[in-house]
């Protein structure tokens, strides 16, 4: 079970490093990604979209491969 979790952890910030073309696009992705992992990980969805849309809109915005 916890290899599992930890597999999907790793996915889901895998997930949080795909940039989008937008900023919006960035946020819309970081934020499902952030809200899925919150889920199964039995925290709030709600606070992980939000914790999830900064952080790759922060990701995206610093790194040289990202628009």
């Amino acid at each position: 079970m916890r290899i599992s979790r930890l597999i999907f952890v790793a996915t889901v910030c895998a997930g949080l490093a795909a940039c989008g073309d937008t900023t919006g696009e960035q946020a819309i992705l970081g934020g499902g990604a952030g809200a899925v992992g919150a889920a199964v990980l039995n925290a709030d969805p709600l606070f992980g979209a939000a914790v999830g849309a900064a952080s790759n809109v922060l990701y995206c915005k610093t790194q040289n491969t990202c628009n």
